[in-house]
């Protein structure tokens, strides 16, 4: 759990430093009590992971050596969210890698292949090693040189996000790896919007999401936060829902964009 401006504020005499990671999920440490008011009181920018950060076109070819088509790859992407937003609308909580799974079997039923238990699970496991996005790396390297904090927010399970950043050598850029998973309720749900808060120790309307899914900003936008949209090619705002102030075609341009407005 963070700790809390008012917390630091009544531990300041003395001297205090700021506490290890264990307390702030930070991986620097010994700050002064001014130092650590000012990074608690900073904005805190999430980022969505999956096709936001990292590239889903690299399982195109195990979907084409599967399924025959690279083209079901965004298809199954889309049966999986469709899979996770029923059970949350309906009650019955289904993870990220179940509904990975499930799809791929539905999707196999409906193109008359056969996949085993075994095929399924290794292309599943590739979602743990999927590359960044080109600009990604460096786009991420410039905003940590701010007084920004950086956290990340995903559907994916705890396990699985901690790969996936690791594997795309992303993960030394963010003070805490969020999973949607720890708080049973899938994004765009609100649940996993307030837990980037309560994790940080900041208000809704001090959290920004950056995603390239349009029912990623609708619901951050509903839950109080700021948004910003990755305008990746096929990917477009709802009409039907509040608006992003930052939209940007690359994580390099909303970057950008979020340091000359919130830095």
């Amino acid at each position: 759990m963070a700790i809390s401006v008012g917390e630091l504020e009544e531990a300041a005499a003395g001297g205090w430093r700021a506490p290890e990671e264990a307390a702030l999920g930070r991986w620097r440490t010994g700050r002064t009590l001014a130092e650590e008011k000012e990074f608690l009181m900073a904005r805190v920018i999430a980022f969505d992971v999956n096709e936001t950060l990292l590239d889903l076109s690299a399982l195109d070819e195990p979907f084409e050596a599967l399924f025959g088509s690279p083209a079901l790859r965004p298809q199954w992407f889309a049966l999986m969210l469709q899979l996770s937003f029923v059970g949350g609308l309906t009650g019955r909580y289904v993870d990220f890698g179940a509904a990975q799974r499930a799809a791929l079997a539905m999707l196999a039923e409906r193109e008359g292949v056969p996949v085993s238990p075994g095929d399924i699970e290794a292309l599943v496991s590739l979602m743990s090693s999927l590359p960044p996005h080109p600009e990604v790396p460096d786009a991420l390297v410039t905003l940590a040189q701010t007084s920004l904090r950086m956290v990340a927010l995903t559907n994916s399970t705890q396990p699985v996000a901690e790969a996936q950043l690791a594997s795309a050598g992303l993960g030394q850029h963010f003070e805490a790896v969020i999973s949607a998973d720890s708080v049973r309720h899938l994004k765009p749900a609100p649940q996993p919007y307030r837990a980037v808060a309560e994790r940080t120790g900041v208000g809704l309307g001090d959290v920004r999401l950056v995603a390239a899914h349009s029912w990623d900003i609708t619901g951050a936008l509903s839950a109080g936060c700021q948004a910003a949209f990755v305008a990746r090619p096929g990917m477009v705002l709802s009409p039907l829902s509040g608006q992003p102030d930052i939209i940007g075609p690359d994580l390099a341009a909303v970057v950008g964009q979020i340091i000359a407005t919130d830095g």
